[in-house]
């Protein structure tokens, strides 16, 4: 079955590099119509955008800093602007390590920093979109957890995957808050997932190959495995999946 997405309009957080685009790409290849959200990559975003619509696709790039809450205001409603209806697909992937460090190091600022990046974001980019989405009847959001959600995370990333433990538990919440509503809300648990900017900054060489010997599929991830799962999320092929989390980590964590 072909998953056929013409006409809806998606909305990707983090979108210039990594996972982010891949979603988008796989996004906008299905029919959608793509925002390409971006902090500080502008000609990242700006090359992914221009690179959908050279293949046919519909695209536009949108700075933001969803991390504070009238931004993501703001990110919606140019979003909404740029394709003349509301969104019908979130995919809230904006997210970061930040940085690791002891939890006896921990600062306040660094801190808060990590949960508004990881969590808040999610949290207000979903409670802009969802006004739309409920006026037109339904729409799907999808979260980005983490294999650290399960398992701690690896040294000096113990809030990280605290941040992304609340964000699997809020899509739980949120699922069941809004499935009168004909809303859909999922969330992705990603592995060790390569070419991405997250592991060529805080994953050192040895520990990579370590990380893929353990694997039980004996591969990394790629942000194209990552977008599958969102593009089946969105479709209806998952009709009747809400408030679940589909773990991506080729075997590495079994539940």
């Amino acid at each position: 079955m072909a998953i056929d997405l013409t006409g809806k309009v998606a909305l990707v957080t983090g979108a210039s590099g990594g996972i982010g685009r891949a979603i988008a790409v796989a996004l906008a290849s299905s029919g959608a119509k793509v925002i390409l959200n971006y902090l500080n990559s502008r000609e990242a975003a700006e090359e992914a955008a221009a690179s959908i619509r050279d293949s046919g696709g519909e695209a536009v790039a949108i700075q933001a800093d969803v991390s504070k809450a009238e931004e993501a205001e703001r990110l919606v409603g140019e979003a909404e602007s740029a394709f003349g209806r509301s969104v019908d697909l979130l995919i809230n992937n904006a997210g970061h390590l930040v940085q690791r460090i002891p939890n006896e190091e921990m600062t306040e600022e660094l801190y808060e920093r990590i949960m508004d990046v990881n969590l808040k974001s999610a949290v207000f980019v979903a409670k802009a979109v969802i006004p739309g989405m409920k006026a037109a009847g339904g729409g799907s959001i999808v979260n980005m957890t983490s294999v650290a959600a399960h398992n701690g995370g690896g040294p000096g990333a113990s809030i990280y995957a605290a941040s992304k433990a609340a964000v699997l538990s809020y899509t739980k919440g949120l699922a069941k808050e809004l499935a009168a509503s004909g809303i859909r809300v999922n969330a992705i648990s990603p592995g060790f997932i390569g070419n991405t900017a997250f592991h060529a900054t805080f994953t050192s060489a040895a520990a990579r190959e370590a990380t893929i010997q353990s694997i039980p599929l004996q591969r990394e991830g790629t942000p194209e495995d990552v977008a599958g799962v969102a593009l089946f999320l969105v479709s209806d092929l998952s009709a009747y999946l809400t408030g679940e989390t589909i773990e991506v980590n080729g075997g590495m964590f079994m539940r």
